[in-house]
């Protein structure tokens, strides 16, 4: 009889994905930090797989395809943080509820479809908050909200969006024809 022993070295890189998709399996948000599915359709059709194997069901983890998988759903959204076989599934769940908690908070707990859409950028900013390649950061919504909050304050222009720009640019042409 053969033993196979694998060595699971300790790693800060627990993360492999974050996706939210819609209550039809839609993908809203996707960030993959390793290249487990490379390509957008090998990713896509991961996406269905689990949505597929978890939007009926009551619990909030799953092993599927060697991964880890631990998911909440709110209204018509499903969320998901995905690990390899091995990971902690408490270290997932603590960056899922993280990320719940950020996004209710700055949703004003109107934690659904439409109101995510519309504050993506702080979506954005609160997953690279929460998680930095694969690395988990931060595991406080409070400090996600207080940080996501400076960050959209004071974004250089090189970075703002150009429905930002315009929103100033409207305001300062406002105000000068105030005056």
């Amino acid at each position: 009889m053969q033993c196979l022993l694998i060595n699971l070295e300790p790693s800060l890189y627990t993360v492999k994905a974050i996706l939210i998709l819609d209550n039809d399996g839609d993908r809203l948000f996707a960030k993959y930090y390793d290249d487990t599915y490379p390509s957008v359709k090998e990713q896509k059709a991961f996406e269905k797989n689990i949505f597929n194997k978890t939007h009926r069901t009551d619990s909030e983890i799953a092993l599927l395809e060697g991964l880890t998988v631990v998911y909440k759903s709110s209204i018509d959204l499903y969320f998901y943080v995905i690990g390899s076989s091995y990971e902690n599934e408490l270290m997932l769940m603590a960056v899922l509820n993280c990320l719940f908690d950020s996004l209710s908070q700055m949703l004003r707990k109107n934690v659904e479809k439409r109101a995510l859409l519309e504050n993506m950028e702080g979506l954005f900013l609160a997953v690279d908050e929460i998680v930095d390649g694969g690395v988990i950061l931060e595991s406080d919504p409070q400090q996600v909200v207080h940080r996501v909050a400076l960050r959209g304050e004071d974004v250089p222009l090189t970075e703002q969006t150009v429905s930002q720009v315009l929103q100033s640019a409207k305001e300062q042409i406002k105000w000068s024809l105030l005056r």
